[in-house]
């Protein structure tokens, strides 16, 4: 019998298995899931979701997949604006790393699936949950036909329409916000490299960022009236669209018949009102969905998992852990609206300007970089340090 169910075998509860069962705990991952997700979503893993990575020993297998960026620059008007080295960030990995979410997953159930093999179960859907003080109980259909599982503690790591949540009724402080992005896999015609781009573009920002396979994503703020009007459904759709936007921004040509993956995207931010109900605690994006602009919502949740298995070790060992409990949920919802924050500004500095304020605005982004102190600063903060 489990002492603990992770409900959720995403990136965030896959690792939060794989610490507990190195640390003994007997653990049952339950996904709705029948199979992997193929397409990639998240891929920058930062400095200290490495460190995390780390202590389940497949940090270093994902930086020999992926690609370590180590540089940044904005350039806009056709000229660099700012460089941003991230050799300083870290001495462990001064890098962020892109690697698509899906081999980042993969890497992660291979993990848990050698330290027990049966503790991954595929394709259960959540219908129930009873907390009784003393265990919880969790039910749900399964390929086999109805499914009941219990244990001594939960722990969602369900995304973001989590079925725990839902079913505990917490309520969450949401807020929605008025960009739109488009964003696709091609491939790397460019001379950038290993360095990640932002363009500065009157229209709105395009990010670039290299990917394995010799690949680039490309990131387009998409602006109402590109989305209005007869051509409404190629602004979501065509991979064509997408390369001739980059290629007005930008300068840079992009082959659209070389497109491998194309998702269009809203942002929204939902910050739960508690992560710790009773016996069953919320982590990863089922406690705080932020805005994807920065590429730090998995590894807010990775930062989750490492502070809270600590305190499952002691729980299951038969320690009152009620107030360190409450610490954690304190100081991991601070993080969480440090990041909201932080998302904030990287989408306001991104949104279109023209004339006098887009001068402003690059001006500002030159001088400030110009500063080493400040530099160094910013830095820090991309990277979650």
């Amino acid at each position: 019998m489990p002492e603990v169910l992770i409900i959720g075998g995403g990136p965030v509860g896959l690792f939060m298995a794989a610490l507990l069962l190195q640390g003994g705990v007997r653990v049952r991952v339950l996904e709705q899931r029948a199979a992997p997700d193929p397409h990639s979503r998240a891929i920058g893993i930062h400095p200290p979701a490495l460190d995390v990575l780390a202590r389940i020993g497949i940090a270093q297998e994902l930086v020999t997949e992926g690609v370590p960026i180590r540089r940044g620059i904005a350039v806009g008007g056709g000229r660099q604006l700012a460089e941003m080295s991230f050799d300083g960030v870290s001495e462990g990995f001064p890098f962020v790393l892109a690697l698509p979410q899906s081999r980042t997953e993969a890497a992660l159930e291979r993990r848990v699936r050698t330290l027990d093999p049966g503790a991954l179960h595929r394709g259960v859907r959540l219908t129930g949950l009873h907390d009784d003080g003393s265990r919880v109980t969790v039910t749900g259909s399964s390929p086999t036909g109805p499914a009941r599982y219990s244990a001594a503690l939960v722990i969602a790591a369900d995304g973001v329409r989590s079925p725990v949540r839902t079913l505990q009724g917490t309520a969450v402080k949401a807020k929605d916000y008025p960009d739109n992005y488009l964003m696709g896999d091609f491939t790397d015609g460019t001379r950038l490299g290993s360095d990640a781009a932002l363009f500065l573009a009157p229209e709105g920002i395009v990010e670039s960022f290299p990917l394995p396979g010799a690949l680039r994503r490309w990131v387009l703020r998409i602006n109402r009236s590109e989305t209005a009007g007869p051509a409404a459904p190629h602004a979501v759709t065509d991979a064509r669209w997408l390369a001739e936007r980059v290629r007005e921004r930008t300068g840079i040509d992009v082959d659209a018949g070389s497109n491998s993956m194309l998702s269009s995207f809203g942002v929204r931010s939902r910050l739960a009102r508690r992560m710790v109900t009773g016996r069953t605690v919320l982590i990863g994006d089922a406690a705080h969905e932020i805005s994807p602009i920065g590429g730090q919502g998995m590894n807010l949740g990775w930062l989750d998992a490492v502070a809270l298995a600590p305190l499952v070790l002691a729980a299951v060992q038969g320690a009152d852990t009620g107030a360190r409990l409450q610490r954690f949920e304190r100081n991991r919802m601070t993080a969480a609206a440090r990041a909201t924050r932080q998302a904030e500004i990287n989408m306001a500095l991104g949104r279109p300007l023209e004339g006098t304020l887009l001068s402003l605005r690059n001006n500002a982004i030159s001088a400030a970089a110009a500063v080493p102190a400040l530099n160094s600063f910013v830095a820090r903060r991309f990277t979650m340090q």
